[in-house]
């Protein structure tokens, strides 16, 4: 009898792994998910807007969340400002990457009235970027450019992996890439388009050598990656006047783009003026580009070998 019952006890529990085994099998593939909030600040300072955004986030089951900007342009260029809202984005309950917007550092002036923008954006960096981590109660690590030391100051640029797709950050403001038509006045702009240019040659490098399915780029500006002008009209569109900030970028990510297998999404937090149509992913070959605006997104990542990128929810534009 003793026997029976072990038998019946052993045949039972095969029958619970099997059934377990076949409803792994089948189970949904649910993936991760990832939030952005857009400029909360385009239109003027207020923290109601961007508290908002992080307690709503805080609500989901996000992997992370990207912002961008922590101050407005009309707003104090102050270390204090600066204080105040990572104190305020520290306390989320998801892990926060924070991006540079161009209000933050580009316009910021001295007492003497003269451009204090490459010394703020200096400070910004000291403040937020200090430590291989996110921002928020609960952080996850990132790999930041200032590790490399030829690039030490570009601590706002950086790379993370959740699943199998591959997330970076780049410094691409939304003001023409912080392009001066002033002679003799890009120095900033210019050191950066060198830094963003290795930084993405790295990031599409450890891509196809890890052999991600995906690659998300994030950046302030719009630099129009589904626009490429080809032949004559792309070597004439290099001269023209004001000279396009974007365009090297654009340029590159086209060409990495062709050489990696898996997709490229692109997202922004620009907005077309005057625009009330809810954003939507648009996609060209393997290339996707979506703008937040100063809206709160929320994208899902499914897990299947073929990533596809879902727009779950926005909430309306201030």
């Amino acid at each position: 009898m003793m026997r029976r019952a072990s038998f019946a006890a052993l045949a039972a529990a095969a029958c619970m792994a099997a059934m377990a085994a076949s409803a792994a099998a089948h189970a949904p593939n649910d993936g991760h998910s990832f939030g952005v909030i857009g400029h909360s600040f385009a239109k003027g300072g207020d923290d109601e807007r961007l508290k908002q955004s992080i307690e709503e986030s805080s609500e989901s089951a996000l992997a992370f969340v990207v912002l961008t900007g922590i101050k407005a342009a009309n707003e104090p260029c102050s270390d204090k400002l600066y204080l105040e809202r990572r104190k305020l984005i520290s306390n989320a309950r998801r892990p926060m990457i924070v991006m540079p917007s161009a209000t933050d550092w580009s316009g910021c002036k001295n007492s003497n009235g003269r451009t204090a923008a490459i010394e703020r954006l200096n400070r910004v960096r000291e403040l937020y970027y200090a430590e291989p981590e996110s921002l928020g109660r609960r952080k996850i690590e990132v790999t930041r450019q200032s590790a490399n030391a030829k690039f030490r100051s570009y601590a706002e640029n950086m790379y993370w992996v959740e699943g199998n797709v591959l997330y970076a950050t780049v410094n691409i403001p939304a003001n023409n890439n912080h392009y001066l038509p002033e002679a003799g006045r890009n120095s900033e702009f210019e050191d950066r388009l060198v830094a963003n240019r290795y930084w993405l040659n790295r990031v599409f490098a450890l891509a196809r050598a890890k052999k991600h399915a995906a690659v998300v780029l994030f950046s302030e500006g719009d630099i129009k990656p589904l626009v490429q002008e080809k032949g004559l009209r792309a070597l004439l569109g290099r001269n023209r006047k004001p000279q396009d900030g974007f365009d090297a970028p654009r340029r590159q990510v086209a060409q990495l783009a062709r050489k990696f297998r898996g997709k490229v999404l692109l997202v922004d937090t620009v907005a077309a003026p005057g625009s009330k149509a809810e954003p939507v992913i648009e996609w060209q070959e393997n290339i996707g580009h979506v703008s937040a605006g100063s809206r709160a997104l929320e994208v899902h990542v499914s897990k299947d070998e073929d990533v596809l990128f879902t727009l779950k929810k926005a909430d309306a534009e201030a």
